[in-house]
């Protein structure tokens, strides 16, 4: 018998085509399927076959097998020993692995203990992580009927919170998880900031002790729970929850002293059904509550409340109308996926009027980056960056773009909420650094930090008012006065985002928001907005003589191109006049970085007032 124990382990580098198919004819060998993965080390022998294997996703060991003729070599430990040290190297000291039940004793060889069960698989750690967690719990715990709501809040809605109060009237204390895992439209941080504010504020109807707590790596969902030792992948979603709930009432409900499990209804969607049946099998108390609905009326003006404080031009009536499982011509369903949908589709309005007030600002950021990924994703833009073309840059591309937008994306709420002109300003200055970090030193966004921190601000100052584009313009030209402390000079007012800011951005309002209304599209709006604009960003490239060209030149281009965009095409194409224009631009070096901005501002603005 050969022993493999000297073999040298190594790792395969997954993104080469070739060792990517070996690792997955190495794993479909031996009954498992490969999966997403940071890393994978092996053991091969002299002719390169690889004897044994072992991945890394995270903190979450995966896709450990080994061949026939070598299971009786003791190849598991070497491999598991060097991925423990590569991922302590990596500043992860404690990891998690699935397995089927019959691997227990092997891993708890290894130094891993279980977690959960459930038939078909279990978890395992190999460190105290989960008991450090209980011990946080505990720390809560108190006395009397206590009850817990797992939620995702994403974002939180007006039927979390309605589940909150209902919960409330039936237990002493509550406790309230959000899921911590970052797979959802809201970041963790945003989705935990929601709830709390929510119940920060007051009226809430609230009648038990009501605590938020924070969340836990050590909730199972299908991001984290492996596939690839399940034969049949249908048992996946079956046995990722049954570990999910042996987690929560071996480790979670105890901690807490809780003895009920809190959760909504749910008549749409099979798999969070089934989910709520084996809650019902599995824990020894759980209560369903009904999804909250709404009344709608086009005709009653909005009920000034907690609950449905509304720009009265928005048509939602707002009332606590009696829970159904059956949607009806005057009701509206409160979910956070219509939420989502909402924002999907540009429409502040329908989206806030699903959620508290507390949770608006985080719908205007998302509005926001909706805005700016939809200016990027433009395709044809004169001497702008897309997903078809650098423009005019050198310096950055689509992805150094998307970049500046993720970094900058977390403060928008902050803005939103900003009590006072030098937080803004101060805001602002901490978006602009991320974005430079991000980036690697280059500007992407420094003229959208300024104009959406303005408009996020006023906005969310004044979204109940009558005239909402009235308050705007008025609004942004005091808080520009503001930040600056002083009446600006002509200096300060030649430069072109102040100036159009200082004019509560008339351009905007008066000119390219109608025309945007009407349906013109992004790029056609785009060259709308170079006709008009004394852009700075052109001015600085090429001079004010060649800036003024620019706008004829658009001008021109947006005349010829009028009748090409009235036939069947796609609005956001050009034909040849367009596509001339692109060319010279980006041979000259001619950037109109400040329409950019004005066409992003412009479908922002469009998004949160219709």
């Amino acid at each position: 018998m050969q022993s493999y124990s000297k073999h040298n382990i190594q790792e395969l580098p997954l993104s080469s085509q070739f060792f990517r198919k070996k690792v997955e004819i190495f794993l479909g060998e031996n009954g498992l399927r490969m999966e997403e993965l940071d890393v994978y080390s092996v053991i091969e022998n002299e002719a390169g076959n690889i004897l044994a294997g072992a991945g890394l996703s995270s903190d979450i060991i995966k896709c450990i097998a080994v061949a026939p003729e070598a299971r009786s070599e003791g190849l598991v430990a070497p491999l598991v020993s060097h991925l423990i040290s590569l991922a302590a190297s990596k500043g992860m000291l404690e990891l998690k692995l699935f397995t089927k039940p019959e691997n227990q004793a092997i891993f708890e060889s290894l130094g891993f203990r279980v977690l959960a069960r459930a038939p078909k698989a279990i978890l395992m750690e190999n460190g105290h992580g989960l008991e450090r967690y209980c011990e946080y719990l505990k720390g809560f715990a108190q006395e009397g009927r206590s009850g817990v709501i797992v939620m995702n809040a994403n974002p939180f809605t007006l039927g979390h919170l309605y589940l909150l109060q209902q919960a409330s009237q039936q237990v002493d204390n509550l406790y309230v998880i959000p899921v911590k895992e970052d797979k959802s439209q809201f970041s963790y941080e945003e989705r935990l900031s929601m709830i709390r504010a929510s119940l920060d504020t007051t009226s809430t109807g609230l009648r038990a002790t009501v605590c938020v707590l924070d969340g836990s790596d050590y909730q199972i969902s299908a991001a984290t729970f492996p596939t690839y030792f399940l034969k049949n992948l249908s048992d996946a979603a079956e046995t990722q929850m049954r570990l999910d709930l042996d987690l929560f009432a071996r480790w979670i409900a105890p901690a807490l002293n809780a003895s009920v499990r809190f959760v909504g209804s749910e008549p749409l969607d099979p798999l969070t059904a089934r989910y709520n049946d084996l809650m019902r099998e599995l824990l020894p108390e759980v209560v369903e509550l009904p999804r909250y609905c709404l009344s709608v009326s086009e005709t009653q003006p909005v009920q000034q409340n907690y609950f449905s404080g509304r720009d009265p031009k928005n048509q939602f009536c707002l009332t606590f109308a009696e829970p159904t499982h059956t949607d009806t011509s005057d009701r509206i369903t409160v979910s956070a996926s219509e939420v989502r949908k909402a924002l999907e589709e540009g429409s502040f309005k329908r989206a806030s009027a699903l959620c508290p007030e507390t949770t608006w600002p985080y719908l205007l950021a998302e509005l926001a980056q909706r805005a700016l990924r939809l200016e990027l994703d433009t395709p044809g833009k004169p001497g702008l960056v897309g997903p078809d073309s650098c423009g005019a840059h050198k310096d950055m591309d689509y992805s150094t773009m998307l970049k500046g937008i993720a970094a900058i994306r977390p403060f928008f709420p902050k803005m939103a909420m900003a009590a006072s002109a030098l937080e803004l300003r101060d805001l602002g200055i901490e978006a602009e650094k991320a974005m430079l970090a991000a980036t690697g030193g280059v500007n992407t966004h420094r003229g959208a930090i300024f104009c959406f921190g303005l408009i996020l601000n006023v906005f969310y100052s004044n979204a109940q008012s009558a005239d909402i584009q009235q308050v705007l313009r008025k609004g942004v030209h005091t808080q520009v006065h503001r930040l600056y402390g002083k009446p600006l000079s002509m200096k300060e007012l030649s430069r072109g985002a102040i100036a159009m800011a200082d004019e509560g951005y008339q351009q905007l309002f008066e000119d390219w928001l109608p025309y945007y209304e009407s349906g013109a599209g992004e790029l056609k709006t785009l060259l709308r907005i170079m006709s008009t604009l004394d852009d700075t960003c052109v001015i600085k490239r090429a001079g004010a003589d060649r800036a003024q060209l620019v706008k004829q030149e658009a001008s021109a281009v947006l005349e010829a191109e009028e009748n090409y965009f009235s036939q069947d095409f796609a609005k956001n194409q050009f034909s040849s006049a367009g596509n001339d224009l692109c060319e010279r631009y980006a041979a000259e070096g001619i950037s109109p970085g400040g329409a950019a901005d004005m066409l992003a501002l412009t479908i922002f603005i469009h998004s949160i007032i219709i």
